[in-house]
């Protein structure tokens, strides 16, 4: 069965590149604009990994993250942090709201694919 995942992110540009990334990796991809719309699609179905940008409008990274650790239907999904920042203090944070992994923008396609099939295999 093919991997589901859903990509958060506010820039039509990296939703793009990373949809063409994961399924040319063969994964399944559903697309949210930002965090309210990645929770509501997170409410609906449980997916195999999560791949979300920090800095977004209506609902950010890390306060998605911290709600969809209480959906049950989520529980155990990996959750990666797709994002420009790189503070040592964000990444703590990010960690504590219960994010798998951190990837920097910008990024090799090669490399996302390569860390969502490491935590997927975990």
């Amino acid at each position: 069965m093919t991997a589901q995942i859903l990509t958060v992110d506010d820039s039509a540009s990296v939703r793009m590149t990373t949809r063409m990334a994961l399924t040319r990796a063969g994964f399944s991809v559903v697309e949210a604009v930002d965090g309210v719309d990645g929770l509501t699609k997170a409410k609906t179905k449980r997916f195999d990994a999560i791949i979300t940008d920090l800095n977004m409008p209506n609902m950010d990274g890390l306060k998605m993250i911290e709600e969809m650790r209480r959906l049950p239907n989520q529980l155990g999904v990996p959750i990666l942090f797709l994002t420009t920042e790189s503070d040592a203090g964000l990444k703590t944070r990010a960690k504590s709201a219960g994010a798998t992994a951190w990837l920097t923008k910008p990024f090799e396609p090669d490399q996302l694919v390569k860390l969502v099939t490491r935590v997927l295999a975990r």
